[in-house]
């Protein structure tokens, strides 16, 4: 009977590999089309590979907590002609059987390496540029390679060589310093965070910052029976600011500004191990009533690592509520595809004066920041983005 192979698929546009963290399915037992027989993590969230015909599951090539990339084949399905056909795979390719070795074949001392896979990621990769780190020898870099470290890695090396550079002894004395210490694995998302953050960083940033009133807000908040939260209202004010001029979230490429196809806006939500960014789609097209459900549901998958692979990627900015924290203000750094990110702080009691009353008044205040690519926007320009950012957020009712 034809074998079906279950092929590791494309989960995300900047996803390239995947780990295997649950088989659904034994080896003998049966499965229908489009049936969930793998459960697998990507550095985004937790995901299901689905069977591709009707059959039964002949045997898993995938191991457990094993990463494998996009293409890979994880299992075979063993078909009928009749259901092989009907998926345009009535000749597969069946697993390779195994072989005896030859007479006076050795064994290797160490298996070959795991080809290396190199995930797509959206935007302008920049080097990094660490201080102590500007040059390294071919067999630094080798050691670093076989290691799988970054040339970030080496900002806690102190170099012992001509001009502070970081020699291949130095870099030993730290690796074994570290082996000494307690140690604890990072997990895919913390990794991918990381290095999200080390890419950001080789870009000029700078952020600015303006108070607003929430009052106006928190009544419309009362009023409304989905109850969105200040960082709804931020996002769908942000959305309206950019549709209105594109060029301030678009990108620089050379000596052109690359604007935005659509306004698709991203919010950070906190998930175990690190942080998810959560995609809504036109944000400017939808108001605020019919983003509200749209947004609870992605929030929820989120926080389940959950998220489907069109509300991950894409996003010309972030919304991110520090303020959840208790924290009144905060410079967070855009993701390396974005120029923008808003940040929104914690409200706070404050005076403030009222000259109808010629008096002072209390009012909840809270501290909106801007960080941006200082390439592509000057402090003024940002600066009118953020007040028009702040306008809209007094008229909650038109969001």
């Amino acid at each position: 009977m034809p074998q079906i192979p279950i092929i590791m698929p494309q989960l995300g546009e900047s996803i390239a590999e995947a780990t295997v963290v649950r088989l659904l399915v034994k080896a003998g037992e049966p499965v229908e089309p489009d049936q969930e027989v793998v459960e697998v993590e990507t550095n985004k969230a937790t995901m299901t590979v689905v069977s591709p015909c009707r059959g039964h599951l002949a045997a898993w090539d995938a191991q457990l907590n094993e990463s494998y990339p996009v293409g890979t084949t994880l299992g075979w399905i063993e078909a009928s002609v009749e259901e092989a056909r009907r998926v345009g795979l009535d000749t597969p390719s069946a697993p390779k059987e195994s072989l005896s070795p030859p007479p006076g074949w050795t064994a290797p001392a160490e298996p070959p390496p795991k080809p290396q896979v190199q995930p797509r990621i959206k935007g302008l990769p920049v080097p990094a540029h660490v201080t102590g780190a500007s040059y390294m020898s071919p067999r630094l870099k080798a050691r670093i390679n076989e290691l799988g470290l970054h040339a970030a890695d080496l900002s806690g090396v102190a170099g012992s060589g001509a001009g502070g550079r970081v020699t291949i002894e130095d870099f030993e004395r730290y690796i074994a310093n570290l082996e000494k210490q307690k140690l604890t694995p990072a997990s895919s998302m913390r990794v991918a965070v990381a290095d999200a953050m080390r890419r950001s960083w080789t870009r000029p940033l700078a952020t600015v910052g303006l108070p607003f009133i929430m009052d106006p807000l928190l009544a419309h908040r009362k009023s409304l029976a989905s109850k969105p939260g200040p960082t709804l209202y931020a996002l769908r004010a942000l959305g309206i600011a950019l549709a209105e001029n594109s060029a301030t979230a678009g990108r620089l490429v050379g000596s052109q500004i690359v604007h935005p196809p659509a306004i698709d806006v991203g919010f950070a939500v906190e998930a175990e191990a690190g942080v998810l960014v959560p995609v809504i789609r036109q944000v400017d097209k939808k108001p605020l009533t019919e983003l509200a459900p749209i947004y609870n549901q992605l929030l929820e998958q989120s926080r389940q690592r959950n998220l489907p692979a069109e509300a991950t990627g894409g996003s010309i900015a972030t919304v991110t509520n520090y303020g959840t924290f208790g924290l009144i203000w905060a410079t967070p750094i855009p993701l390396p595809e974005q120029t923008l990110v808003l940040g929104l702080g914690a409200g706070r009691k404050a005076p403030h004066w009222d000259e109808s009353k010629n008096q002072f008044v209390p009012i909840t205040e809270a501290q909106l920041t801007l960080s941006f690519d200082h390439r592509v926007l000057d402090g003024g320009a940002a600066g009118r983005l953020l007040a028009r950012i702040v306008a809209l957020l007094n008229e909650p009712a038109k969001l």
